[in-house]
Parts: C-alpha cells; sequence; structure tokens
C-alpha cells in the first residue's frame, strides 16, 4: 500500500472519500449515498483538486472511481440545478463550452494520461453515464443499470457523452438511449453498447477493478501512458496525423529517454521482472 505520510493531498470535503488501496494507485469514493451519489458543486471542486493534484504526483499511476452505497453515481445534483435557474443563473451553455474536464471533472478529462478505472457498484444516471464513458476500463456490476433520462427532465446530456457514445455504440444504439432515456442492464452495456469491459458480481466490483489496477501497475508506466496519450490522440486526428504526433510527444520522448525502457530491456535479456521506477514530470 502506498505510504501516505509522504503525500500532501489537497484539501477536500467529506463528499469525497481518498484512499491509497495499493502501491500506486489512488481510490476515489463518491460519498454521498443519501443523495445517490449525484454530484454538488462541492464534490465537482473536491474531484478537480484531487485529480489535478494526482496528476502531478508521479509516485501514482492509476486511478479508481466508485460510489458509496447502492448507487454508483446519479448524475448532476438537479436541485441545486434547479435552484440555480431559479436564481436567474442561466449559463448552461458558457459552462459546458468553456468546461476543461466535464462533468465530475472526468467527462472531458483530456490532459492526462494515467488510466481511469470505473468499479460501477451500482445504477448510473446522466452525468454519472457521463464521466464512465470517459474511463479507460469499465468494471460494472451484475445489477447496475444505466440511464441518460435527461430528455425526461427536459435538460441535456452535454458534457461529452453524445459523441463519445456515437463512436463506441454507433448511430442508432446512441439514439436508442439518448432519445428514450431508458435504463439499460449491465450486460447491455457491455454487449450491445460496449461501453463496459466487464460485469461481476455486486460483491467484486472494487475488488475487480483493483486487480485490474494492479495488473496495469505491473506494467512501464512510461508505456502505459504513452499508450493511453496515443489512443486520445487517435480520437482527435486521423491515422497518420495521429501516429506522427504519438511519436513525437513529449510522453513519447519521456518513455524513449527514460529509465524505465532500460530496465525492461534489460530484465528481458536478464530473464527477470523488472523493477519499474516513478515516471518524470513532463
Amino acid at each position: 500500500m502506498t505510504s501516505t505520510t509522504d503525500i500532501s493531498l489537497p484539501s477536500h470535503s467529506d463528499d469525497l472519500h481518498v484512499s491509497f488501496p495499493q502501491e500506486h494507485v489512488l481510490l476515489l469514493t463518491l460519498n454521498r449515498p443519501r443523495y445517490l451519489n449525484a454530484v454538488s458543486p462541492q464534490l465537482n471542486n473536491d474531484l478537480a483538486a484531487v485529480l489535478r493534484w494526482f496528476d502531478d504526483e508521479p509516485s501514482l499511476w492509476v486511478v479508481v472511481v466508485t460510489g458509496q452505497g447502492r448507487v454508483f453515481c446519479a448524475g448532476a445534483d438537479l436541485k441545486a440545478w434547479r435552484q440555480a435557474q431559479m436564481d436567474g443563473q442561466i449559463v448552461e451553455q458558457e459552462a459546458t463550452a468553456t468546461s476543461l474536464h466535464g462533468f465530475a471533472s472526468i467527462s472531458r478529462r483530456h490532459t492526462s494520461c494515467k488510466p481511469i478505472i470505473a468499479a460501477v457498484n451500482g445504477s448510473a444516471y446522466g452525468g454519472g453515464v457521463e464521466l464512465i464513458l470517459n474511463c479507460d476500463i469499465v468494471i460494472a456490476s451484475d445489477d447496475a443499470v444505466f440511464a441518460l433520462p435527461e430528455v425526461k427532465r427536459g435538460v441535456l446530456a452535454a458534457q461529452g457523452v453524445i459523441p463519445r457514445l456515437a463512436k463506441i455504440a454507433g448511430h442508432q444504439l446512441a439514439s436508442e438511449m439518448l432519445f428514450l432515456g431508458n435504463p439499460v442492464s449491465a450486460v447491455q452495456a457491455r454487449d450491445r453498447f460496449r461501453f463496459v469491459n466487464a460485469v461481476v458480481d455486486k460483491s467484486n466490483v472494487l475488488s475487480t477493478a483493483l486487480e485490474v489496477a494492479r495488473q496495469i501497475t505491473s506494467n512501464s508506466p512510461d508505456s502505459v501512458q504513452s499508450s493511453k496519450d496515443g489512443l486520445m490522440l487517435a480520437q482527435k486526428h486521423h491515422f497518420e496525423e495521429a501516429v506522427r504526433t504519438h511519436a513525437l510527444s513529449a510522453v513519447s520522448k519521456r518513455l524513449y529517454n527514460g529509465d524505465n525502457i532500460k530496465e525492461g530491456l534489460t530484465a528481458f535479456a536478464e530473464k527477470r521482472r523488472p523493477t519499474w521506477t516513478n515516471p518524470s514530470k513532463l
């Protein structure tokens, strides 16, 4: 387990529980079970601060996100949203257009090359689905359901899920989720809509996610982070441009000039397990 004695966490409220379950792994637990882990402005600020710190902390290589209680995340805090509307704070267009990382500071996060794993302990609605769609690996409880019910509330799923779902599931299946607003099961999310990697018993969701994190951290962090950088570039560019941009990126330069590439090749030649070190800061 990663020692916290030499890690200085940013301040955050009790709405977010932060822990270090194993070496190089950060666990974030949405901790508003009474409100089905709906993301309030306070929780959004907490996530933004902690994830910004995580991105800059070399000893942490993977983050796992889960929820406390029976629901993973019910999306936005609609009561807070309603109050803002009643107060005349109609700033949704500008807030969406200028948001750097999107809902819960995850749904449009594109500046970090560290893997994000969703441990979906229960159902996810609205923004909860939006943040899941931008995670790299999704482990879901077999009793979880996923829905984009914004159309039933007169609002909009606008924080990244529309283009992501269209690309992952295809136009027609994305339309089904977005226009109907009906829930789909975890198995459907895996087999039809294809945004869930694995469906497991509810009691095994977090342990499975942490095992995936363990397997990731058994690999070179430079290689993993450069691979994610390549995946993100593939979303922005055509094939050849993505390859060229990736080859010349700062993350690739760090890999090719760092200690871990030397360690990996030497360990292979010596027929032993490599011992990886923290990547240097970019």
